[in-house]
């Protein structure tokens, strides 16, 4: 227990209790720091001789959060609702124990962690640009189960706790001191450490705001006008941004606005009741499986292969200085390598390294980086046209236009300068890699490097398999990934790979509705309903209906060279169609969509293209369409070979295209319905909807022996 939480009193009385879990990278409030810390409350309550409390950090970060394990392991709600006023009792001892405690927090103090520091009856912040302050239990559909929904508010407002809280927000230090969740700033580990003595010398019998007879919250309660405005908006505005697939915001609004009509005693119970829904839902339990414990398993290094030293890339070459390869510049200048931007022209060079010249500005404007770390970051990207600069490099990645010849003789010229131990990647989002092999002399070390854009936003990168491709080119690959802190997922070789192949399921069949005389705007809300990001329509308009198209005809030929068929989707002729009329998407502000400087409306002449039908589908089918069609085609991604893990394919999933999170990816999705269901109901759409519904056979297989996907 000494070494989980280290506690020496001065000479002054005052105990500095340091956190320090053994075994940990983090510091986190499961057993073995929760009995100690209750034990140090009892000690403050009844100890004389202690005047007050510091409690700090030992490690780079004060306190990550709550132990999932043991959340995961609640199985009823009772449980949940135990667990969660037992935290809530020992931190009430805390703050009406009498005597002064404070919270020195350095680096990331969010979920459990926030919430003892918010029990605390001062807190102090180490500004040193690290501290990252914040209640994120809605990224795993839970809400804050140790006080936060009830404190939080009493501090700063409702409108500012409900912001925060129901975006899962990270809290800058200066952002949270303006706001009044901290008290106080400190330059140094030292100077924080002597401000808190000063506050304890200074305030020897303190009490939290709440528990003072003339508390008043700031803003007004919940029964205020100001509050009647906010809650009159803020849940329409929750139901617009989530379509009810998160309850977990709905019982974050409900804690806040029910616990501003009782006493904080009753609201902490509240909360506790509202936690353990949240804590029982499927929603949540899909997104703690997947954005948890696969997330944790990936970036641990579950898909890297064994035997192979860390690497780290020094000097990366980049091969096309468009949005893509400008991004993958940027994105490695700010991890701190040397970075050679190649385009056809040097203008076309420079302008790539504009690119992350804007951005760095906007960055400086808004204080997250200063002007001696931007210039810092641009001096490691180099503007060039000539391939000899790519000499050194231990890594080089093409981000040119999707054609074979073009791709085969940029990979020709570059592995050309290329050390033996150096590897070439392609950015392609749908060619094969092992045929792009094809023009290397090395295909062993030859893999795909499929970023997302704009990469400096998108947090995933498929790492491709050619057939060819050696262990060490694949570990290299996924510490280069992790280096420039992206999440690596690893596939096999297949026509679209993973991601490509199974988002496009997803546009095609809203294509494919409209095609069948679905009003436009029914096909777009059901894209929302369901949980996606963006609606079916106005994603291939981002994305181009000429690249869609060329993509399309690409697969027809190379298909054609194999001698294999090619089975045309029925929203391909809206491509075409498209297309010809000269509206190929938001590139030419023209698509199934007008967009305009205002923003995007769907074009009139839909309507006439693709003649609405008298008798509309339920809003249920369209649904079910969309996402059924995704997690089939992942199912399918299984059977071939194409994925290697589960985790690869939920995470890939979410991260990649924004399958909606609250089912857990792709193949959970399947796992939370059943197999036997899932195959039930596939084979309903098929028959009304075609072939491309009818379940993979590895669903098939599992609904047969009532199994589920799993590593």
């Amino acid at each position: 227990m000494a070494d989980v939480l280290n506690v020496v009193v001065d000479t002054d009385g005052i105990a500095i209790a340091t956190m320090d879990c053994p075994g940990r990278s983090m510091n986190v409030l499961d057993d073995e720091l929760a009995q100690p810390l209750a034990a140090l409350v009892e000690r403050l309550e009844t100890d004389e001789s202690v005047k007050g409390l510091v409690l700090r950090s030992g490690k780079k970060d004060f306190l990550a959060g709550a132990d999932i394990d043991r959340l995961r392991a609640l199985s009823s709600a009772k449980e949940a609702f135990d667990e969660s006023m037992r935290l809530k009792k020992a931190l009430r001892r805390l703050e009406l124990c009498g005597k002064p405690v404070v919270a020195a927090i350095n680096g990331k103090c969010l979920g459990g962690g926030l919430e003892i520091a918010l029990a605390c009856h001062h807190r102090i912040v180490l500004d040193d640009g690290k501290a990252r302050l914040g209640l994120p239990e809605v990224k795993l559909g839970l809400l804050p189960g140790g006080g936060g929904t009830q404190r939080m508010p009493r501090l700063v407002g409702m409108q500012q706790a409900l912001q925060w809280m129901g975006e899962g927000a990270d809290i800058r230090a200066a952002q949270a001191l303006k706001a009044g969740l901290v008290g106080e700033l400190a330059a140094s580990s030292e100077d924080m450490l002597a401000k808190a003595r000063a506050w304890i010398a200074a305030n020897p019998s303190p009490r939290q705001p709440w528990d003072t007879p003339k508390f008043r919250y700031p803003g007004g309660d919940s029964r205020t006008p100001a509050a009647a405005q906010i809650f009159s908006v803020a849940p329409s505005m929750a139901s617009a941004r989530s379509f009810g697939n998160y309850p977990a915001v709905t019982h974050i609004l409900s804690c806040v606005f029910e616990g501003g009509v009782v006493g904080f005693d009753a609201a902490l119970e509240l909360e506790s009741r509202y936690f353990a829904a949240c804590a029982m839902s499927q929603e949540s339990r899909n997104m703690i499986g997947t954005l948890w414990y696969q997330l944790q398993a990936i970036e641990r290094g579950a898909s890297r292969p064994a035997g192979h030293a860390p690497r780290s890339v020094e000097r990366l070459g980049i091969l096309g200085a468009g949005m893509m390869g400008a991004g993958i510049a940027y994105v490695a200048a700010q991890a701190g390598i040397e970075a050679r931007l190649l385009d056809t022209s040097a203008d076309n060079a420079v302008r790539g390294r504009q690119y992350a010249q804007d951005l760095l500005d906007k960055a400086v404007r808004k204080g997250r980086t200063t002007p001696g770390q931007r210039e810092a970051t641009l001096a490691r990207i180099t503007p060039t046209v000539q391939f000899e600069d790519l000499a050194g490099c231990d890594l080089v990645i093409e981000a040119v236009f999707e054609d074979r010849a073009v791709k085969a003789d940029v990979t020709r010229r570059a592995e050309a300068l290329l050390a033996p131990d150096a590897v070439f990647a392609s950015n392609t989002s749908t060619l094969p890699i092992t045929s792009l092999a094809q023009a290397s002399v090395r295909p062993a070390q030859f893999i795909g490097l499929h970023f997302f854009s704009p990469v400096d936003k998108m947090p995933l990168v498929e790492i491709i398999l050619g057939k060819a491709t050696d262990d060490a080119t694949l570990a290299l690959a996924f510490d280069f990934v992790r280096q420039i802190g992206k999440t690596p997922i690893v596939v096999n070789d297949s026509r679209g790979f993973y991601t490509s192949r199974v988002f496009a399921t997803y546009v095609m069949e809203g294509l494919a509705m409209l095609r069948e005389g679905v009003h436009p705007r029914h096909v777009e809300a059901a894209g929302l309903q369901a949980g996606m990001p963006m609606p079916p329509l106005a994603l291939q308009d981002e994305v181009s209906l000429t690249l869609a198209l060329h993509v399309a005809d690409q697969t027809r030929k190379d298909l054609a060279a194999e001698g294999k068929p090619y089975v045309e989707h029925p929203g391909e002729s809206v491509l075409r169609q498209m297309c010809e009329l000269g509206r190929i998407g938001r590139k030419a502000n023209l698509g199934f969509y007008d967009w305009t400087d205002a923003g995007r409306s769907l074009w009139p002449g839909l309507a006439q293209l693709f003649p609405v039908a008298a008798r509309q589908p339920a809003q249920r089918e369209l649904i079910d369409r969309l996402m059924f069609v995704q997690a089939n085609e992942a199912a399918r991604c299984v059977e071939e070979g194409v994925l290697r893990s589960v985790a690869d394919a939920n995470v890939g999933s979410i991260f990649g295209w924004g399958f909606a999170p609250f089912h857990g990816g792709a193949l959970q999705f399947v796992n939370a319905m059943g197999a036997k269901r899932f195959v039930a109901r596939a084979r309903e759409l098929a028959q009304a909807h075609g072939p491309r519904f009818e379940p993979a056979g590895v669903v098939v297989n599992l609904a047969e022996r009532g199994g589920v996907f799993e590593d």
